[in-house]
């Protein structure tokens, strides 16, 4: 009886408060003078493109967008001009992506229970990738999607190999990252504190000795970084658009 009960109350509690923070406050110096997040792909900005994957997806309450102190004023308008109505603010970032994700985490909402940190600049997030890695992140408090490396790793220096690293252990993380709210505010708030400069949120978190289970991602969950990436973009959106993703 008391097992039932239990399976009750799990199956009524109330699903988790779930910020975002699309964290879109890079310098693109490998566009060739593209600013990334603003360039079109497909009808739409990458950026917006970004935004929806998250404005769409039920599991997320709230987005923080952080960018460039000259790009706030254009990020504002286009989150009003499209109607992207779950964004609650849109703050300026640091010169470091553990400077601008700390910004986003300062404007969440203080009831929120998750929240999940984006690159901007991937802007083709399958929904499955979200919905999955957020139901992770409320059973595990730290989750991320990841692909396993099927190319060949080598460890080389100065331009000469020195092992063949085992590639059965090794995988490529993307975003969103998604922690328990407090966790988070922690682990980057120390992160900042110790001038630690973190190519992901994952490794702040890790950093305090906490584990972080993988999800599935995606081959479609690119990170825009070159204009081929851009191309590589318009073929996953068309290929959507035919039913073929």
């Amino acid at each position: 009886m008391l097992e039932v009960l239990r399976k009750l109350a799990k199956k009524k509690a109330p699903p988790p408060i779930c910020s975002a923070v699309i964290v879109a406050a890079g310098s693109a110096r490998r566009m060739e003078g593209i600013d990334k997040v603003l360039a079109p792909l497909g009808e739409l900005p990458v950026l917006v493109h970004t935004i929806y994957s998250f404005q769409d997806c039920p599991r997320f309450d709230e987005i923080v967008v952080v960018t460039r102190e000259d790009l706030l004023v254009e990020v504002s308008r286009i989150c009003k001009d499209f109607q992207l109505d779950k964004v609650s603010k849109v703050v300026v970032g640091g010169r470091e992506r553990t400077d601008s994700v700390l910004a986003g985490l300062r404007e969440v909402r203080p009831d929120a229970d998750l929240i999940a940190i984006h690159d901007g600049a991937r802007p083709l997030a399958p929904q499955q990738v979200l919905e999955e890695v957020v139901e992770r992140a409320a059973e595990t408090g730290a989750a991320a999607p990841a692909i396993p490396v099927t190319d060949t790793v080598k460890r080389a220096r100065e331009g000469l190999i020195e092992e063949t690293v085992d590639r059965s252990e090794l995988w490529t993380v993307q975003t969103p990252q998604v922690f328990e709210a407090g966790l988070i505010r922690a682990a980057v708030e120390k992160a900042a504190v110790d001038g630690e400069s973190l190519t992901d949120e994952c490794g702040a978190v890790e950093r305090l000795g906490m584990k972080v289970s993988l999800t599935a991602g995606s081959k479609e969950n690119i990170k825009i970084t070159t204009p081929f990436d851009l191309i590589l973009g318009e073929a996953i959106l068309e290929a959507r658009v035919r039913g073929e993703l």
